[in-house]
Formats: C-alpha cells, structure tokens, sequence
C-alpha cells in the first residue's frame, strides 16, 4: 500500500482556487505547499449535475478543468483522494442513454434498479416506503420513457440526475472494476466511497448500510484498489455507531460528529461532551469542520442530548453569521434536514479567535485534518451566489480568483491558520501510533496532549474567551 500520509489535507473543487487546475496547482505551490500533504479535489469529472457528483464518465477530466495529466502532476505532488460515486451514475451517461433507447436490448440493461424486477409486485407497498431510509418525502423513484414510447420506475435516491446503480449484479460489479481501475491509474492515494451506505438495497429494509451486503460490496472494491495500493475511504452521514462499526472492520472514517461537537463546546463555554467523544475517537479517521456540504445535524445524535443538538442549531441561524431558516427550504432549493448550510467561519459569527481555536482542537484531535478551501481561507457565507443561483449549499462554495486568494491569505486569521497547518503537518507528536490526553481542569478549559516517544504537543484552550496557547517538545 501506498503510505498514508499525516499531514493536513486540503479539500477543493477543481475549480474554486483559481479557474482549472492549473491554476490551482500555482495557487498551492505558492499559498499552501508547506501546509499540507494531502489534496482532495472533489468531483473533476464531466457531469451533468450537483457540482460533479451526478458523473457521465470516470475515464476523463472535464474539460474546463484540464486534462487528466493535470490530476497525474497533482497526485505526484500530494497524498491524492478522488471521488467515486458507487450508489448512481447520470442519466446523461452513455449507459442509462443506451438503456434508455434500447430497453431490454441493451448490454447496460442490468445496470439499474428496475422496480418491476425489484419490488415483488412492481411497486412498493406503504409499509416498504416508510422503512426506506429517504432524502426525498416520497419513493425514490425516477420514470424513464424509452425510446419505444413505454415507460418504467426506476430506483433514484438523490435527484433526477442520478439514477441509482443495481451493485449486485455482474454488470455493475464491472462497470465498478473498470472504473475504480481507472480512478487507480490516475494516480489516487485515497478513493473516497460517495454514498456508499445507500448502494445496498433489500426490499422491507431501510436500503440504507444494509449489512451483509454492505460489507461485501466493501470487500468487494477494497479487492480492486489494493493491487494499486490505494485505500478506499467510505462516506457515510449517520450514526456515529456506523463509524466505529466500519473502522473496526479495518477501514478509514469521516469523523463528521467533531463540528457539532467543536461548536457546542464553543457555544456554551464548556467541553463535557466534546471530551467525551475525543476520548473515543479513533486514530484511523479523516478530521472535519467543514466540506462541499453542510454541517451534519444526525451525526451527533447520541453523543449529544436533543436539546443540546436544538440548542446549537438554533444559535446557528440566530448568531451565525447571515445564516437564515430559509436558506434550508425549498426556496433554495434545500430540503435536506439532515444538515445546515454555511461556512464554519461564518457558523462563528466571522469571529477570529473563536475560528482559530476551533481549528487547533481540529488538529489536535484523533486522525488527519481536512481543511475545506473556503475554511482555508476563513472564508464568510456567500450570500450573494446563493441568492443568484438559489442553491442552499453555495452558500460555502464562494470561488477564488488566484487574485482573490493573495488577499485573503494576508488576513492575519489565515495566517495564523496557515501556522496552525504547518504545525500539525510538521509536528512527530501528531503521529497516528501516538496518544491523546484529554483534560478539563475547569468546565471551559480543554487541554489535549499528543505525544509520540519524545515529541509532545499541548494546546489549552479556554472555551469562554477563545484563548489558546501551544507548547510543543
């Protein structure tokens, strides 16, 4: 296997540090070089839809992106994580093109989840829909018509854009091989799972990490990538209980509870339950505050009581900066209760000292940091794009000119940030076959001790006032 590097890693679209990735390329050589090791660059595909996440293809780059020599250069200067969509494709993707004219004739016919083959009498009953574990109010369902002029229920979690792929038969299992293998050749580190926990279906279960079917689809892929050397890192929003489930089955997790959870200490000044969860986190983890998306509400269930998870969302839209209820309606295009769109920056009244301590409890917890650009560039909501487009989740998805970006670097926020990130990257005692030690000597006083052999790294940070200090070995 390829090494795993611990260092900060940064996430982007391909287009948001600069127009293309050539322009991105330029703007971490001479911004971020030494703060990081790894690059996530989100979605690079030609896609019809949701920022990239609805692909027609996996064996190019998007055109106004660059080419796929660009992705190579990049993964030859960074720890490289890409994206492959598991549970859909587009229907603007060869494959459901040439289903959709040739029907049964087509050799892409098994691809997908047809309810007529599916659900026992064509259709679900009331029973089977309210189990399905659901992001719309209704079946998820998308009607083609064919060519021929007939119709068919097909299964479709997401929007109409991305038809759900059937994983257990032959056909997708190849579609998948041929795919992970290209994502392989490009010169991925890390391939990141997008919805891996909705790919599995059954009918009278939730279709959502059905088990065991889960785990041999995992199985399955981790097969393909480690000729390559390559790690697969599952996506999965849901209960922390899924988390330590699945690393204890020796895979790499999101740890997306930490943002609930950095807030709520911030917030009401004390770190009882933020401790708790520190202490049994995993080393085995990517870190967050931040990414594409919003801020996940459901991963804290449990590790926070009801009221204190209504408590935070409540103060997000009340002192978060221009964060408003509406921006998570249908108004903007936004049903998905299962997040809060903003900026972390933003989320904490644009507030510097409050956003640098959350980040150095970031890096000083269990795993290796992400970093999302506009986080990385302490950036504020962008109400303006969001009211342009309409899109709830462009609120955090401002796009940088490389002149923008030498501006906001000099802010003394990002500075600092930037500081925070070499430390992290550069420090022996953030190693993952270290320790943590997590202590509150008072109620809003964290104090967290990594230490691996000699090299100790402590941060105490005062959660009334924002203050913190760092002392290393």
């Amino acid at each position: 296997m390829k090494e795993m590097l611990n260092k900060v890693m940064l996430i982007t679209y391909a287009d948001s540090m600069g127009k293309n990735l050539a322009e991105l390329r330029t703007v971490l050589e001479k911004h971020f070089k030494d703060a990081i090791g790894g690059l996530h660059i989100l979605p690079f595909f030609p896609s019809s839809g949701d920022r990239g996440f609805s692909p027609t293809r996996y064996d190019t780059v998007d055109e106004t992106f660059g080419g796929v020599e660009d992705i190579k250069r990049l993964g030859e200067q960074y720890n490289l994580m890409v994206d492959f969509m598991v549970n859909h494709i587009s229907r603007r993707s060869e494959y459901f093109l040439d289903f959709q004219e040739k029907k049964d004739a087509s050799i892409y016919r098994d691809l997908f989840i047809r309810y007529k083959e599916f659900w026992k009498d064509g259709e679900p009953t009331p029973d089977q829909i309210e189990a399905i574990y659901k992001r719309k109010p209704a079946a998820p369902c998308y009607e083609v018509t064919f060519k021929d002029g007939t119709r068919e229920k097909l299964w479709c979690t997401f929007s109409d854009e991305q038809i759900d792929l059937n994983v257990q038969t032959e056909a997708a299992k190849e579609f998948i091989r041929q795919n992970i293998g290209l994502l392989c050749k490009m010169g991925a580190s890390i391939i990141r799972l997008d919805a891996i926990a909705y790919a599995v279906k059954k009918p009278g279960t939730s279709c959502f990490f059905v088990k065991p079917g889960i785990w041999e689809l995992l199985e399955e892929i981790k097969d393909m990538t480690e000729p390559h050397g390559v790690f697969i890192l599952p996506e999965i929003h849901e209960h922390y209980s899924i988390q330590m489930e699945i690393v204890r089955a020796g895979y790499w997790i999101y740890d997306f509870a930490l943002p609930m959870l950095v807030l709520h200490a911030i917030y009401r000044g004390a770190g009882e339950y933020l401790k708790k969860w520190l202490e049994m986190s995993p080393m085995k983890q990517f870190t967050t505050l931040d990414t594409h998306d919003g801020i996940g509400i459901v991963d804290v269930k449990d590790l926070l009581p009801d009221e204190e998870i209504d408590f935070i969302r409540n103060k997000m839209f009340s002192e978060g900066a221009n964060v408003k209820k509406i921006y998570n309606t249908a108004a903007y295009n936004n049903l998905d209760i299962y997040q809060i769109n903003t900026t972390y920056y933003s989320t904490l009244g644009n507030h510097d000292d409050a956003y640098l301590a959350a980040r150095a409890i970031q890096f000083f917890a269990p795993g290796i940091p992400q970093v999302y650009y506009v986080g990385a560039l302490a950036g504020k909501n962008d109400i303006s794009l969001l009211e342009k487009t309409k899109n709830g989740r462009d609120i955090n998805r401002h796009h940088y000119t490389v002149e923008e970006i030498d501006r906001e670097t000099e802010r003394p926020v990002v500075q600092k940030l930037l500081e925070l990130m070499r430390l992290r990257s550069r420090h022996k005692g953030f190693s993952l076959e270290g320790t943590l030690d997590v202590q509150l000597p008072e109620p809003w006083m964290l104090v967290l001790t990594r230490k691996h052999g000699p090299d100790t790294a402590r941060l105490s940070v005062n959660l009334r006032n924002y203050g913190y200090t760092i002392e290393c070995s």
